[in-house]
């Protein structure tokens, strides 16, 4: 089978692309800030992970049979991968947040006692990604968005 005559493939990479473009004007109108590079990162608004599982388990329930056992098997999947999303991967942002801050405090507290040799390279070190996971409105709203693109890419299908 031709990749792009896949329904459920091409609902689910639809899904990610749509829920990725639109956290920037999401993000704009919340914060009055444009960043572009939101449409290549991780967590925000809405969630692009629920947004490609539930388009998947849409467009599986659509060709399949929402009574089948590969819609079955979808939809737990799917379960999963948000709950993770606001869960797992949300609490290891939050403790990205912390060990940042504290590297930060650290790095104050040697520089006010000597002058490292090695600071050049220090200063180079990249923070932790943040924004790993999502709250869990960005899940919901993530779901709908592929939800709605699965019902809507399977009226071209």
């Amino acid at each position: 089978m031709d990749l792009f005559s896949n329904y459920p493939i091409t609902a689910a990479l639809a899904a990610i692309i749509i829920a990725q473009v639109i956290k920037i004007p999401i993000h704009f109108i919340a914060t009055k800030e444009f960043a572009p590079g939101l449409a290549f990162s991780t967590g925000g608004m809405p969630s692009s992970h629920s947004a490609a599982v539930t388009a998947l388990s849409t467009a599986i329930g659509y060709v399949e049979g929402f009574g089948s056992t590969l819609f079955a098997v979808a939809a737990v999947f799917s379960t999963i991968t948000m709950y993770d999303a606001s869960g797992v991967r949300r609490h290891a942002g939050k403790h990205a947040t912390i060990l940042n801050q504290l590297v930060k405090d650290f790095q104050l507290l040697v520089e006010g006692a000597k002058n490292w040799e090695n600071k050049g390279a220090y200063e180079k070190r990249e923070d932790l990604k943040e924004l790993l996971g999502h709250k869990p409105i960005e899940v919901f709203f993530g779901a709908i968005t592929g939800i709605v693109v699965g019902i809507i890419f399977y009226h071209f299908y």
